[in-house]
């Protein structure tokens, strides 16, 4: 392929062709004279659509026919949502850049038919019918709230939402950041703390893909990799691979860098990019909270940890190993056996 020419593989999607149009635009911007053009691929995922993502089985589910075209060169760079990239990449691949995080939180989307009064989650009646196709959502909020309905609801965010305009749902949960890229952020009747639904590993960050030896694009790639978004991106992928699990499993990840004063406990959340205090009078700290729960959302395992951003995967090893040591092995070894 021409030097002057990037062709980026996607899924055709609407939110993943929003993410690959801002990468597009991102490479144009910082490098004239590139043309940049967009290849869609249909991947396993956008394929299979009744049949809830923990019974399909397998990774890679929404990147692997992806991958495959970049490993046969007919592709340069494959955008991904991070929350969908597998920990084990082929061999000859690898993320060459995480763009800069979106809001990572979940959000929860009530029906506008609802009576419910104050429209907050906590407010839902008994036995409220809620829609997600993820393990990890259902499991936190059963947690709280086993009184819920929750089923499954696959296909894209547009989709999801008129399943819910028609009254098949009472609400249903959603990426925050999912919502906010394709302008629907009007429709967010909560943001969820991660007290309540702790974010998927990845989840609201961009990845790029390309071969380890093109040296061009990983150079053209390169300032597009966001500092604090790829140490806690980093940190949470190294917890999941420690745990070795995938979507047929409950578990969730947040990492964030805050500054901490050494004269006082406040703490500040920043990027590298905003610090101006000298390092003397400050910690950097990359703080990642961890969650391993059962599917039913009888059980969940949670943990903390604080430490040096240079180490991001080293923190998120040792929280997996923290989470296995108190009872996340077991939890993990019955859901395996069942699936």
């Amino acid at each position: 392929m021409k030097e002057n020419k990037v062709i980026i593989g996607t899924r055709g999607s609407k939110l993943a062709l929003w993410q690959t149009e801002w990468v597009k635009s991102e490479l144009e911007r910082t490098n004239p004279g590139v043309e940049v053009v967009l290849k869609k691929i249909k991947t396993t995922g956008d394929v299979i659509l009744d049949v809830p993502l923990a019974k399909v089985g397998g990774k890679g589910l929404f990147v692997k026919e992806i991958e495959e075209a970049l490993l046969r060169n007919d592709i340069n760079l494959a955008v991904h949502s991070m929350k969908d990239v597998p920990t084990e990449l082929p061999n000859g691949l690898h993320i060459a850049a995480i763009c800069k995080r979106e809001d990572p939180r979940d959000a929860i989307i009530i029906s506008q038919k609802s009576k419910i009064k104050n429209q907050k989650f906590k407010d839902l009646p008994e036995g409220a019918h809620i829609g997600t196709s993820s393990l990890r959502r259902s499991c936190q909020l059963l947690y709280i709230r086993p009184d819920l309905n929750i089923t499954q609801l696959r296909g894209n965010l547009d989709t999801r939402v008129r399943k819910l305009d028609e009254g098949q749902f009472n609400a249903i949960i959603l990426a925050v950041a999912g919502v906010k890229r394709l302008g629907l952020q009007s429709r967010i009747t909560e943001i969820l703390s991660p007290e309540i639904s702790l974010p998927a590993i990845g989840q609201g960050a961009i990845g790029i893909e390309c071969r380890i030896n093109d040296e061009f694009m990983n150079t053209i790639v390169s300032p597009l990799d966001h500092k604090e978004t790829s140490a806690c991106v980093r940190a949470e992928r190294a917890f999941l691979k420690k745990l070795g699990g995938g979507c047929q499993v409950p578990i969730a990840a947040y990492a964030r860098i805050e500054q901490r004063a050494k004269s006082e406990e406040h703490r500040i959340q920043t990027s590298y990019s905003e610090l101006r205090t000298p390092n003397s009078e400050l910690n950097l700290l990359l703080i990642i909270d961890g969650l391993v729960g059962s599917v039913s959302g009888e059980k969940i395992i949670k943990g903390h940890l604080e430490g040096k951003p240079e180490d991001p995967e080293i923190l998120g090893i040792k929280l997996a190993e923290d989470l296995l040591a108190r009872g996340a092995k077991e939890i993990l070894q019955k859901i395996y056996r069942v699936s």
